[in-house]
């Protein structure tokens, strides 16, 4: 029985042995894969740090972004103006580009005094700015077939009528009168010869004009005669008042045309501008008009600042002068629709008296900047 036992359990163990010998090599086999699956992921891992960072693309900006802003545009701007009220309206530009506290590059020519002597350098363009009078704008845009274009106005009428005594209250009061003026075949003559028009009266029958080379001869007469009467520009006037005792001003002609309500103010002097350079710099033309708009705001609001600068520049030989001139230069600003308007109106009265006055014709609407 004892026998029987020992050989089952010898049996017994034999089967048991017999079966992990079996199981070992699928127990390795499967330790050796689950080792192989962990390098694997090892292998994986750092593979995977290994891999450069790929930067995403930067998101386009939405289509109603804002525009970066515009550079600068360091163009060179050369600007003329005649001595007189056309410069004086440009005195606060001209101290700030000294001092360069401006925007725009600008380069200022040597003062002119002779009107006629922009028609060259605006046609070759020499000037890429002007300040001239309005007719002349006329004239220079009909000779360039439509080279230039006005940006604005300048100043309003700057002519009074002025004598030594009491007799002128009136424009028809100057039947009879010897009148001594200058500006034969300009904006002088025509003014003139309309507000005479209207008053009544026949310019070159009931008026004894005498035509002078210029206010320094015209001066002379006033010296010499004391019953003479003179038509004559600012700031010339309050200048000849302070020379000659009891000169005055008898008419504000500027007053005299709009009294007449006929739907338009003199316009003397205007600012224009190459039409090439406009169109190839637009934003300086932006900038120059709010530069030009603050400078005779300036001018117009503290005279005595102002005459200080036009002294400086020579425009006026004294500011005590050029302070009690200014309000009679009338410097006004005015632009796009409002500056068409009165200023169409004016070149037309000049076409009527002399079509020759404004170039032959009238200008056509690009004549008058608008943006």
């Amino acid at each position: 029985m004892k026998k029987r036992i020992v050989a089952l359990v010898l049996s017994l163990a034999l089967c048991g042995l017999t079966a992990c010998a079996e199981d070992k090599p699928a127990a390795e086999e499967k330790l050796q894969t689950e080792s192989t699956e962990i390098v694997d992921d090892s292998s994986k891992e750092e593979t995977a740090e290994a891999e450069p960072v790929i930067e995403e693309p930067a998101a386009e900006e939405p289509e109603d972004a804002e525009p970066a802003e515009e550079e600068a545009d360091e163009t060179e701007v050369r600007v003329g103006a005649m001595s007189g009220p056309t410069a004086m309206s440009m005195v606060k530009i001209m101290d700030d580009a000294e001092n360069g506290n401006t925007t725009v590059n600008y380069m200022f020519s040597e003062l002119m005094t002779d009107a006629s002597a922009f028609v060259a350098p605006l046609t070759k363009g020499e000037l890429d700015i002007a300040c001239i009078p309005s007719n002349l704008a006329s004239v220079i845009y009909n000779k360039t077939e439509g080279g230039i274009e006005v940006l604005a106005t300048c100043n309003l009428g700057v002519l009074n009528v002025v004598e030594r005594g009491e007799s002128i209250n009136s424009i028809s009061d100057l039947s009879g009168k010897t009148v001594y003026m200058t500006g034969q075949g300009a904006v002088p003559e025509y003014t003139v010869r309309y507000l005479v028009s209207q008053s009544g009266l026949d310019f070159d029958k009931d008026l004894s004009v005498t035509w002078c080379a210029d206010t320094t001869e015209a001066l002379s007469y006033i010296n010499a005669d004391e019953n003479a009467v003179a038509v004559l520009p600012q700031p010339f006037v309050t200048a000849a008042c302070a020379q000659v005792e009891g000169l005055r001003v008898a008419l504000d002609l500027n007053s005299e045309w709009d009294s007449l309500d006929n739907g338009c103010s003199i316009i003397t002097g205007v600012v224009v501008v190459r039409k090439e350079f406009a169109n190839e710099h637009p934003q300086i033309i932006r900038d120059f008009l709010k530069d030009y708009e603050a400078s005779i705001e300036f001018a117009n609001t503290d005279a005595e600042a102002a005459a200080a600068l036009i002294e400086k520049y020579g425009i006026v030989a004294k500011a005590a002068i050029a302070q009690k001139a200014l309000p009679g230069c009338n410097l006004s600003f005015k632009s796009g629709n409002e500056m068409k308007e009165t200023l169409s109106g004016y070149l037309g009265v000049l076409f009527e008296q002399n079509p020759a006055s404004v170039g032959g014709s009238l200008p056509a609407d690009d004549f008058y900047y608008t943006e």
